[in-house]
């Protein structure tokens, strides 16, 4: 499991990095978004990684390693709006904004890290298709709760499968890292 740490920390760097960059282009216009809008951008960069799964043919010169590193980067600004709530107006600095990055960050790491020790690694042995329709599932989950105002019987709320998601699309890095 040490380098499934190491690696998980590597694809959390680069996607950290990009979310920077983003910061110092965009600002953190993206605390405006409400949850099902990063719900349904989730949405959308997983739907692509299926269709470049499923189809020979691209229109668009961007692969799977930038959708999968943008579901990273959404599911940790969703997690940011649910602890912090949407406003009006953009409110962070790039230094607040890296702070609560990393602090989701190393909270999705610490749920991997415990159900990969409950599970045995068992998502090594998956496949790439897999963990990306196991983040559309994910997806349609949360959909259904945001539907139902948040609300559930006996399931996991929204946070849970946003952190699982994000791991996912780690988990898929790091695969196609590796390829």
């Amino acid at each position: 499991m040490q380098d499934t740490s190491k690696q998980y920390d590597a694809v959390i760097d680069r996607c950290k990095s990009l979310f920077v960059k983003k910061m110092a282009d965009y600002g953190s216009a993206w605390r405006i978004l409400r949850l099902p809008s990063l719900t349904d951008q989730i949405f959308i960069k997983a739907q692509r990684i299926r269709s470049l799964q499923q189809n020979e043919l691209r229109k668009v010169d961007e692969g799977e390693v930038s959708e999968f590193m943008a579901i990273v980067n959404y599911g940790i600004m969703a997690l940011i709006q649910l602890e912090r709530g949407v406003v009006d107006q953009p409110d962070l600095t790039t230094e607040e904004a890296i702070e609560l990055y990393t602090q989701q960050a190393a909270i999705a790491k610490q749920l991997m890290e415990d159900k990969n020790h409950d599970y045995g690694e068992a998502w090594r042995d998956m496949r790439v298709s897999s963990l990306t329709d196991l983040i559309l599932q994910k997806i349609l989950r949360v959909k259904t709760i945001e539907n139902n105002k948040g609300t559930t019987l006996v399931s996991e709320g929204v946070d849970a499968n946003y952190q699982d998601m994000v791991n996912y699309a780690v988990f898929a890095l790091i695969h196609l890292n590796e390829d």
